[in-house]
């Protein structure tokens, strides 16, 4: 219901806005937080002065589940952030209109994908988040399994993952461990039993979580890595750690939306957002890994440099996250979440 009532008055603000505006308005669906939506918004409308740009922000998932229920009356026109095996579940729901930018070849095959239906734009590493002012950097959790120690009972806060492509991307890596180790499923919930435990709540919102850790309402999560990076720039007073056995780096994703009712606008988005001056702006100014492999090191900034320098990447499969996570969530949400005492 709240996401229809926002859909709403995000439509109805466009209708009052465009009765003296005659630009062309570009609808945009994304998880990426104010921060880079406006960078955006102001960048784009400044090189195409006869668009104006709309953006809704919410989890990956609800943008997901958005797009389906107005397949048959497209709203958005551009689907913009979000793990590429959300996007890969998009396909068959005809919710993506193949569109291959000029960048697509720079991108890993992995990113690309099925009949250019979407490309990778960013990497998003999750990280183990912790209060800083309540934290030496020694005593945080430094990998998964730390999660599960006696002395983060009760401290742990979590973001939905039913809503979250962040936190399904980290619950399907822990499964497929799991899987990897024993053959089965049941490991790797049995895991995640262990750390609903653990878990005092699960936050609605990636900005709540953080506030709450601030607080010191919990001492310890997970998140992804831009977004902390982000609130420590603004002076939250947040640390992390990159688990030391490697951290599920999710490659974020774009795509035009099916139908789009401003194609022509909605590929030009998608074309400068893939380009090297906005991968690079990105980077500077909110904290985004570019997924772009023809990027020079040096002209990274040294956050960037560090990133790939100290973090171990995981080993998942991502296709199987994108065949089998929906299933493997909607078993976590019967049997796991609250069951865990």
């Amino acid at each position: 219901m709240r996401c229809r009532l926002v859909g709403l008055a995000l439509l109805v603000t466009c209708a009052v806005a465009c009765r003296g505006d005659r630009r062309t308005p570009l609808v945009i669906y994304s998880p990426h937080g104010r921060d880079l939506l406006t960078l955006f918004q102001h960048r784009f409308e400044q090189l195409h002065p006869d668009v104006v740009v709309h953006w809704l922000d919410m989890g990956s998932q609800e943008v997901y589940d958005r797009l389906r229920s107005e397949r048959a009356n497209p709203q958005a026109d551009v689907w913009f952030g979000g793990p590429g095996t959300i996007f890969a579940r998009g396909v068959p729901d005809s919710l993506l209109e193949p569109f291959r930018p000029s960048w697509a070849a720079a991108i890993a095959p992995h990113g690309r994908g099925a009949g250019d239906a979407y490309c990778a734009v960013y990497l998003t590493p999750a990280v183990i988040v912790y209060a800083a002012e309540a934290l030496p950097p020694e005593q945080a959790p430094q990998d998964w399994d730390d999660l599960l120690e006696p002395r983060w009972k009760g401290k742990v806060l979590i973001r939905d993952p039913l809503a979250s492509g962040t936190m399904r991307a980290v619950w399907g890596m822990i499964i497929e461990r799991g899987i990897k180790a024993t053959g089965d499923t049941a490991a790797g919930f049995g895991w995640l039993r262990r750390l609903d435990a653990q878990t005092k709540e699960y936050v609605l919102s990636g900005q709540l979580l953080d506030q709450k850790i601030v607080r010191r309402e919990g001492l310890v999560t997970i998140w992804d890595l831009p977004d902390v990076l982000l609130n420590k720039r603004d002076g939250l007073p947040l640390g992390y750690v990159f688990p030391r056995s490697g951290t599920p780096v999710i490659e974020d994703a774009i795509g035009v939306v099916k139908h789009a009712p401003h194609r022509a606008q909605a590929e030009a988005f998608v074309e400068w957002v893939g380009s090297v001056a906005a991968q690079l702006l990105a980077a500077r100014e909110v904290y985004r890994l570019p997924a772009r492999l023809d990027l020079p090191a040096d002209s990274l900034p040294a956050w960037a440099r560090e990133v790939n320098r100290a973090m171990k990447v995981a080993d998942v499969d991502w296709d199987l996250l994108a065949a089998r996570g929906d299933a493997w969530m909607r078993y976590w949400d019967d049997n796991v979440r609250g069951k865990g005492r």
